[in-house]
């Protein structure tokens, strides 16, 4: 099982990343996703969710507006479009999959929103 994220670097306040996060090893249809996020000192974070096989989405307050999650099953993949970016948003963007009692997680992309 593998969740691989790319699309992490530098960006200027205000500019846009698309993060991507490419499954394997698994039914990727079949499981939930999730982005989460973890910033210097803080907790990780639940940042944006999309049900399977690609119904609900759930953002939190934090980036709803700015952010938006989308999944292709035919690809294996998992996107988080993020717009407007803040330096708040600065953190190590992890993606996970879930289904029943099962959890994957990635290794992470760094997101870093700076002048």
């Amino acid at each position: 099982v593998q969740l691989v994220e790319s699309g992490g670097g530098l960006v200027q306040p205000g500019g846009s990343l698309r993060l991507s996060c490419a499954a394997s090893g698994f039914t990727f249809s079949t499981y939930n996703m999730r982005w989460y996020r973890q910033a210097p000192g803080k907790e990780r974070e639940l940042v944006a969710a999309i049900a399977s096989p690609g119904g609900s989405t759930q953002y939190a307050d934090s980036v709803k507006g700015r952010f938006t999650i989308s999944r292709d099953n035919a690809k294996n993949t998992m996107y988080l479009q993020m717009n407007s970016l803040k330096p708040e948003d600065t953190a190590v963007y992890y993606c996970n999959a879930y289904f029943a009692f099962i959890d994957y997680w990635g290794q992470g992309t760094q997101v870093t929103v700076s002048s």
